[in-house]
């Protein structure tokens, strides 16, 4: 229903910027959040950021100052603003989108996450 695919990674110095993009397709009329997640090697996924489709945003502590995340309000293409990078921002980081949708009435609403290839942040000098 939903295709996503990152975009913006690759290797930069610390302290340096980086500008993930996000880009949705399919039933993006059913997004109701997005986010961005990462995963360094030998460690499980952490979530980073999310906003919801009303533009709710929230970003974890560790990233706050340094990260924005932006966008998602059509439910289309998420963004993830990183300034002043760290080696230890390095990790692959993936996109997610969860979608609502109720068949009828009195029917419970039908939730599904999708999730993106992943794209490599690599900070190093």
């Amino acid at each position: 229903q939903v295709q996503l695919v990152e975009s913006g990674g690759g290797l930069v110095q610390p302290g340096g910027s980086l500008r993930l993009s996000c880009a949705a397709s399919g039933r993006t009329s059913r997004i109701t959040d997005m986010g961005w997640y990462h995963q360094a090697p030998g460690k499980e996924r952490e979530l980073v950021a999310t906003i919801s489709s009303s533009g709710v945003s929230h970003i974890i502590d560790s990233k706050k100052g340094r990260f924005t995340i932006s966008g998602g309000n059509a439910g289309n293409t998420v963004y993830l603003q990183m300034n002043s990078l760290k080696a230890e921002d390095t990790a692959v980081y993936l996109c997610n989108a969860k979608t609502r949708f109720v068949p009828c009435i009195e029917c419970q609403p039908i939730v599904r996450e999708y999730w993106g290839q992943g794209t490599q942040v690599t900070v190093s000098p």
